[in-house]
């Protein structure tokens, strides 16, 4: 499969759905995914931060991509997020979802220990460099605090062949373009957040790891494709109907916002693991609002 192929289209950063005892529902998550890939998600990305992946252990981690390949992975391409506090972490990761059938690794600096661009460049390459499955370089330093300007990111895509495709989350849309003045065509770009897919589009991302696209699937998938084949004109309804509910995948409780979405549209439960909480209060009905105005008015 190349590598434009294997990232183009919508994969949702799949969340995580828990039982009312807290275990990972994994009978719940094989139905959930199988109801993406039927929307035309063309891919499926687990152990994200949507996927609440620092509160999940190393043995979980395994099980929920081993569940999601017997669910649909010989329908699209499982994409584990490889985040760990450590290095020998991150490569042991790295091989294990490679071991369950992943078919391309997500990689991230590690959690709470955040450097500069030399550690983190070292950590990147060492998880890179531990498997020969294809990668998508992740650069999110409002969530991890370190930055890969386009010349770091080319650099490791120069010395791993396997680096595919960069997932871009500053929120700098000039970004992609800098990306693209700098490497061309050698890697494909997706969008990581959700509210600028549209713009990403328009700079030639071919990609989108979405977060809402958990409880509104045919919408996400037919906002990208609306945006791919006719620019911002073809897509502005959708994207002005989509936006207030996108714009909650940038905020620090986007975990439990985009479940609370989940369980209102009937997708799921907004069940977190702590130390995250369920939303409460003004917070909770201010999200109500807008979620459930979205449901009265999709399709209009």
């Amino acid at each position: 499969m190349s590598n434009a192929s294997f990232w183009r289209g919508v994969l949702p950063a799949i969340t995580t759905p828990f039982t009312a005892g807290g275990e990972v529902d994994h009978a719940f998550l094989a139905e959930h995914a199988k109801r993406l890939v039927d929307a035309g998600c063309t891919g499926l990305v687990p152990l994200g931060s949507l996927g609440e992946s620092a509160t999940l252990t190393f043995d979980e981690k395994i099980a929920i991509v081993r569940t999601l390949v017997a669910a649909v992975g010989a329908r699209v391409p499982i994409v584990a997020g490889i985040a760990a506090l450590s290095t020998r972490e991150g490569i042991a990761l790295a091989q294990a979802v490679k071991e369950a059938g992943a078919r391309g690794l997500m990689v991230l600096p590690p959690y709470v220990y955040s450097s500069d661009r030399h550690e983190m460049g070292a950590y990147m390459r060492a998880v890179i460099g531990a498997t020969d499955l294809p990668v998508l370089f992740y650069n999110n330093p409002i969530a991890y605090r370190t930055d890969f300007t386009p010349d770091q990111i080319a650099a490791i895509a120069d010395e791993f062949p396997n680096v595919q495709a960069v997932k871009e989350s500053s929120g700098d849309i000039r970004r992609l373009a800098a990306i693209r003045e700098r490497i061309g065509d050698r890697l494909v770009m997706l969008v990581g957040v959700d509210d600028l897919i549209v713009e990403g589009i328009a700079m030639g991302a071919e990609g989108w790891i979405a977060g809402t696209v958990n409880a509104f699937p045919e919408e996400a998938v037919q906002l990208f494709e609306q945006a791919r084949t006719g620019g911002y004109a073809a897509a502005r309804a959708l994207y002005e109907w989509s936006l207030p509910l996108l714009r909650m995948d940038t905020v620090p409780k986007f975990v439990q916002l985009i479940k609370l979405m989940q369980e209102r549209v009937g997708l799921g439960s907004e069940r977190v693991r702590a130390p995250r909480l369920v939303v409460e209060g003004a917070e909770r009905e201010q999200a109500l609002a807008i979620i459930d105005h979205a449901i009265a008015t999709r399709g209009r």
